[in-house]
């Protein structure tokens, strides 16, 4: 397989809302810090390998994973806000919650799409956004609204670029159990799940637990020499059950740092970096086409480790 990665991205993934997304423990503005770090790094090498959207997911599009009555309810701020984990919000204009705050997220899936296509012809390609892991068809929870990854897959299925018989793998290594792809998953054994998760921390969904064909729940405080001994062992492991793999998706989540606010593990920085390259490295040599996204991140260092990892792929294949 060729691996000519590509980088999805646009200053419009981040979320300005005159302070109020300072209330929740997400830096929003991450995505283009660590763009400009890359940026200061890799210059024209990174504009070469970027694309930008150029559009937001389109309401057709969003309907071929959720139900109608639910993307209706996104015009109610209390549903937002509930979503969002942000009371405050209820009280906002649809209008303005639209503008500022689920046009970004659109933006966000529509670059999980793109990802997709672009990982089908090149290999790697990385959604500097996206990983919403907790929305499901019909709701939305833990800061996600759309389910970009679902989204992506059935996409690639109906124009015939993954066939029916292929398999997407979704990778979670986000500190959160991915329930939203679980659920809407959950009678669909076409697709291969391997998560690794905190069990001990939101979601805790023993529905959508059932669903995952590979699962290592951890213990609050796992520390970064067993959570790399589990992933170097497990993930090779759950490799080999895939039998016709056709796209990985990759949920690259920085909140099993050991700074990070909400993830409740202990993982060193050095580790969070290695246990990414691990993982893309694995991939790559087993010929798989590769969409990473970012999933959740809950520390100020997130967008540093972030931008490490992107800028050993462009050191590595770029």
């Amino acid at each position: 397989m060729k691996i000519n990665p590509k980088i999805i991205y646009t200053p419009d993934y981040d979320i300005h809302f005159l302070g109020i997304e300072k209330l929740h423990p997400f830096d929003t503005r991450k995505f283009s810090r660590a763009y400009n770090l890359l940026n200061e790094q890799f210059g024209d090498q990174l504009k070469q390998r970027t694309i930008h959207p150029e559009s937001e997911i389109s309401d057709d599009d969003l309907r071929i994973v959720h139900t109608a009555g639910y993307l209706a309810s996104l015009k109610s701020a209390s549903v937002v806000a509930r979503a969002l984990e942000l009371p405050l919000l209820a009280t906002v204009p649809y209008l303005v919650l639209n503008s500022r705050l689920l046009s970004p997220m659109r933006l966000g899936v529509q670059g999980t799409v793109i990802a997709a296509y672009e990982a089908m012809q090149n290999g790697l390609a990385i959604n500097l956004a996206g990983g919403y892991h907790h929305a499901s068809s019909a709701k939305g929870e833990g800061f996600c609204l759309y389910a970009d990854i679902p989204l992506a897959i059935e996409k690639l299925r109906q124009d015939g670029l993954l066939q029916p018989h292929q398999q997407a793998i979704i990778i979670d290594l986000d500190a959160h159990q991915g329930n939203g792809y679980e659920r809407v998953y959950h009678q669909d054994n076409r697709n291969f799940i391997f998560d690794v998760y905190n069990q001990m921390i939101y979601p805790m969904d023993a529905f959508a637990r059932e669903r995952i064909d590979y699962a290592i729940p951890l213990n609050s405080g796992c520390n970064g020499r067993l959570y790399m001994d589990l992933i170097r062992h497990k993930l090779p492991e759950a490799l080999q059950r895939v039998k016709t793999p056709g796209i990985a998706f990759y949920i690259a989540g920085t909140d099993i740092y050991e700074g990070d606010l909400l993830g409740n593990l202990k993982v060193p920085e050095a580790d969070v970096i290695a246990r990414d390259q691990f993982v893309l490295n694995t991939l790559m040599a087993a010929n798989i086409p590769t969409v990473m996204v970012l999933g959740g991140g809950y520390s100020k260092e997130s967008y540093e480790m972030i931008a490490a990892t992107v800028g050993y792929v462009l050191e590595t294949w770029g």
